[in-house]
């Protein structure tokens, strides 16, 4: 896998992917920053976010669940010196549709947290985390 990331101005960069995807980066104001996009460290967060997100959506089609949404909704938190690293992440799953079974969106989230989503499993080599879920039937 292959990345660019090119200095734009002040603190703000692209990034473009090796499938041809561009994002902009910038830091906060308070260190030059003009807040043009995420912070890269949100940036790994929402990748955690969204490798977790596509495994959990992959395994409940395969075990034909009737999603109809699916959201994570992350929390996390930093050490107080540097490297500011990830201490702690959260990710809490919610599944809607019709008749779907917790039993088997626990197991997609087990799945994904424990042999699936590399993004999230390189990040837990440096923080706690924690995984959750509700089902909402509709």
């Amino acid at each position: 896998m292959k990345a660019r990331i090119k200095w734009i101005e002040g603190m703000a960069f692209i990034g473009e992917s090796e499938s041809g995807h561009a994002i902009v980066m910038d830091a906060s104001p308070t260190v030059g920053g003009r807040n043009l996009g995420p912070r890269p460290m949100e940036m790994l967060l929402l990748g955690a976010g969204g490798c977790s997100s596509i495994d959990v959506m992959m395994i409940l089609k395969k075990s034909r669940q009737a999603v109809s949404d699916c959201y994570v909704e992350m929390s996390a938190e930093r050490a107080e010196t540097d490297p500011k690293v990830f201490t702690k992440i959260h990710m809490h799953f919610v599944v809607k549709g019709k008749d779907i079974k917790p039993e088997a969106v626990e197991k997609a989230v087990k799945l994904s947290a424990e042999k699936y989503c590399s993004a999230s499993i390189m990040l837990g080599a440096t923080a706690e985390m924690t995984h959750d879920f509700e089902v909402v039937q509709e």
